[in-house]
């Protein structure tokens, strides 16, 4: 049975693709695609990428209020 493909955790490296600061939030577009946010950019765009369906991954650690 194929195993299931997983996305690395968010790093200190992982930047906003908006604004630079650190990532918060991975965003995986129905396409393949993937974005990154920091919490404010995340909480900005959580409405429209839910409606497009996207699956969204947040930092453990530091999770998007």
């Amino acid at each position: 049975m194929p195993g299931t493909l997983t996305r690395p955790e968010l790093t200190a490296a992982d930047r906003c693709d908006r604004c630079g600061a650190a990532a918060k939030l991975r965003a995986v577009l129905p396409s393949g695609g993937e974005l990154l946010f920091c919490g404010h950019h995340a909480r900005a765009y959580e409405a429209g990428l839910r409606e497009m369906e996207a699956d969204l991954q947040q930092d453990e650690q530091h999770e998007v209020q």
